[in-house]
């Protein structure tokens, strides 16, 4: 007969059988940064932990998945080869100073450097929409969006009336949106654009019973945008107002409209993750219109994320890092280092170079806040120069190496973007295009406060154990 001692008996059974089985399941895990703040959870939280461990603790994909990517991949270096011969493919090392971070990436993403492009970059999230839709309305075959937040609000109604018009026109329009950034859209504009003969997708979605991902907080934070195949956008700014809705706090973005054959990079990055999406896998020849120089500007684009082998842009960011010979401009509305590029940043100011890091003041996320601000105390002891920008959300993305190359993009400068998002960035080895961005820098720079070390000393005592509880946590925010 089953008593209540039985059943207690059994219940702290099961919970010792879970930290037994956990230890070994994470034990077996590659980061193993991330092992300690599970082991701590599952210790003390055995049922809870287990749950929280199966929704968000495994960022594998499932192999038809990996699969399906690898197969992509192999395609994409066949479409390639119809492009080899021309002018704007060439090897890295003919064309880049440092051509470590080129071949890195290629190494890793199978996309080469691109020459002859031609590159704006915008700061105004009033410019960057403005723009886009000019451009959307005069396309003539093809519009391809794909954002993280695409928001009911005026930019958002301006885009979707753009593309209204386009697919009025007869061009094809395609939309994808991260199905918990812009998880309210299909009520509103989704269904007007589904209605004006736009196709409209989310990618990822959440769904408790049929997912497809191991892990349901994984999301496509990219933010692309192709027209006619000829041009491209990316970089940090999403489809919303500089408020993204809360009017307490203004979004600095930028974003990067580019000419050229890297736009055949950023298209295929798109039809990739709507393939993805819809099994629908477009090839068109009309795609793919044959690249042009139109400027002078090398770039690379580096898509990263879980489908692939490696941690593509951490990589990146920590090869450059130890190849920088004087300065490193880093700015980023998240920051939470893992142990390889914490290391890095150490070791180029040990070496002499000026190490920048622009983060906003007050973020919008408090616990990622938090964990970011546990390590600027290590950071400041190490000459490590970090700014608080005080007149909103520093949204920007970037990083730029010795005024000769420039890291660009949608990827934060945490452990969620390193692993876990699907990321697009771009690096541009151009002295022009980073002195540009180091002129937008600079204003940054005149609207933040630099911290010193003795501030940072003096914090409040719980603030110094909110930090650390948060940084303990910061593998799974």
């Amino acid at each position: 007969m089953l008593t209540w001692s039985l059943l207690y008996s059994a219940f702290e059974i099961s919970e010792w059988i879970i930290r037994v089985v956990m230890i070994v399941v994470l034990m077996r895990r590659r980061q193993i940064n991330t092992v300690y703040p599970w082991m701590i959870i599952i210790l003390f939280l055995p049922y809870p932990g287990l749950f929280l461990y199966l929704a968000i603790g495994n960022h594998r994909l499932p192999r038809r998945r990996i699969d399906r990517h690898a197969q992509l991949l192999d395609k994409s270096r066949r479409l390639i080869t119809r492009f080899q011969n021309q002018a704007a493919f060439a090897p890295p090392e003919l064309v880049v100073k440092d051509s470590g971070v080129a071949k890195l990436a290629e190494a890793v993403s199978h996309l080469p450097v691109r020459l002859g492009n031609a590159v704006e970059l915008f700061h105004s999230s009033h410019d960057s929409i403005e723009r886009l839709v000019e451009d959307i309305g005069n396309a003539t075959h093809h519009v391809h969006l794909l954002f993280y937040i695409f928001m009911d609000d005026e930019s958002g109604r301006q885009v979707a009336e753009a593309l209204a018009g386009a697919a009025e026109r007869g061009v094809k329009c395609r939309v994808l949106v991260d199905a918990v950034g812009s998880s309210k859209l299909h009520k509103t504009i989704g269904a007007y654009l589904i209605e004006h003969g736009v196709e409209f997708q989310y990618a990822l979605p959440v769904h408790l019973l049929r997912r497809k991902l191991d892990r349901i907080d994984l999301r496509n934070h990219r933010k692309i945008a192709v027209i006619d195949g000829k041009i491209g956008y990316t970089g940090s700014q999403n489809i919303a107002n500089e408020d993204y809705g809360r009017h307490d706090q203004v979004w600095h973005d930028m974003f990067a409209r580019l000419e050229g054959p890297a736009v055949i990079d950023l298209q295929w990055v798109f039809l990739t993750d709507w393939f993805f999406e819809t099994k629908t896998l477009l090839d068109a020849p009309e795609l793919f219109p044959d690249p042009k120089i139109v400027g002078n500007t090398h770039v690379q684009v580096v898509p990263s994320g879980p489908s692939y082998n490696s941690e593509i842009y951490q990589r990146m960011v920590v090869t450059a890092l130890y190849t920088a010979q004087k300065e490193v401009t880093i700015t980023t509305p998240y920051f939470i280092p893992d142990e390889p590029f914490f290391q890095a940043m150490q070791a180029a100011a040990l070496r002499g170079v000026t190490v920048n890091l622009l983060v906003p003041k007050r973020g919008d996320h408090f616990w990622v806040d938090m964990a970011g601000k546990a390590y600027y105390e290590y950071l400041l002891e190490q000459n490590i120069h970090i700014y608080e920008f005080h007149l909103g959300i520093l949204h920007t993305k970037s990083m730029m190496i010795d005024d000769a190359y420039t890291f660009f993009g949608s990827s934060n400068f945490d452990i969620r973007s390193f692993s876990l998002n699907y990321e697009i960035n771009l690096v541009f080895y151009s002295d022009r295009v980073t002195r540009r961005l180091g002129e937008i820098c600079q204003w940054y720079l005149v609207n933040s406060t630099e911290l010193t070390l003795k501030q940072v000393q003096e914090r409040p005592f719980y603030k110094r154990i909110i930090q650390q509880i948060a940084k303990l946590l910061s593998p799974l925010l």
